[in-house]
């Protein structure tokens, strides 16, 4: 009736809270979401790391350190070498620790039921 007759109409203060809870619950439902996907793509990124080493380390065990035969008088072959002993040294002696500490993460990061 006020607006018929050209007066302004303040709205009531229960219509604001309503419009402000149905906001904030809208949010709620969006960070809920973000937060659930970030878990799973943690899972999920934690469980590749794991295959990776294991193929990794499958890989280097089958290669049987191939650049023992190599000449290393030539200089490139023994820069080549040496790189190659550092990498293989490197994981062999890393990946049970990032292997254990995937694992570890892949089982917090379970879904629960």
């Amino acid at each position: 009736m006020s607006t018929l007759l050209g007066e302004t109409v303040t709205e009531s203060e229960a219509d604001t809270i309503k419009a402000l809870s149905e906001k904030l619950e809208i949010m709620n439902l969006q960070f809920a979401r973000r937060k659930a996907f970030r878990k799973t793509a943690l899972h999920w990124s934690l469980i590749a790391v794991c295959g990776i080493i294991v193929a990794l380390s499958a890989v280097l065990i089958v290669g049987n350190s191939p650049y023992l035969g190599w000449d290393f008088h030539d200089p490139e072959l023994a820069v080549a070498g040496t790189v190659y002993h550092a990498f293989e040294w490197l994981c062999i002696r890393l990946a049970p620790f990032v292997l254990i500490a995937s694992a570890v993460g892949v089982f917090l990061t379970r879904k629960k039921v």
